[in-house]
């Protein structure tokens, strides 16, 4: 496992220091899961930008009209 130094600001270190007590984490824990939020793959720009681009599909609401009803959740 590879280390990392990084500077912040002190009202930033403060910050993650409370945020990672709150959660009960250590504070390397908390920078490498934001940074791994930060990095997740993502569709690239071109990809979301085809979002409605195909005029004949049927939305999600058309599509799911066709299912019928769902049955009751059992209670427990």
């Amino acid at each position: 496992m590879g280390q990392i130094t990084i500077y912040m600001d002190d009202d930033l270190e403060a910050r993650i220091r409370a945020e990672a007590k709150a959660l009960r984490i250590s504070q390397s824990k908390l920078i490498a899961e934001f940074v791994r939020e930060k990095i997740a793959q993502k569709w690239p720009p071109s990809i979301a930008k085809l979002a409605g681009a195909w005029k004949d599909l049927p939305t999600s609401e058309e599509t799911r009209a066709s299912l019928g009803q769902d049955v009751p959740r059992e209670e427990i």
